[in-house]
């Protein structure tokens, strides 16, 4: 199974960012994926989550500004990012629990967000 993200870059504060994660390979169906993040010197945190049936659980951080958005036809996620903050910069991780022989959960590669002007 692959995690592949995808959308990040450089923006200034108050602009937004689209994200996107794909999960591919061979498995019988994704179950929740969720958007981690990783600032330095910082440990990895929760930003959503997202179930098979479209319920989402978001960070106090990013309420009201992120929103995410699932189709289940692609196994593919979306982080749209808005009014974003110099305190959002980091990398961005997609992770899918995924059903092979059993179900485990995979990590793509991460993705740069940096917010400065």
């Amino acid at each position: 199974v692959q995690v592949v993200e995808s959308g990040g870059g450089l923006v200034q504060p108050g602009g937004s960012l689209r994200l996107s994660c794909a999960a591919s390979g061979s498995m019988q169906s994704v179950d929740t994926m969720a958007w981690y993040r990783q600032a330095p010197g910082e440990q990895r945190e929760v930003v959503v989550t997202i179930t098979i049936i479209g319920s989402t659980t978001y960070g106090d951080s990013v309420k009201g500004r992120f929103t995410i958005s699932r189709d289940n036809a692609k196994n593919t996620i979306y982080l749209q990012m808005n009014n974003l903050k110099p305190e959002d910069t980091a990398v961005y991780y997609c992770r899918a629990w995924a059903m092979t022989t059993s179900l485990n959960n995979y990590w793509g590669q991460g993705t740069q967000v940096t917010v400065s002007s």
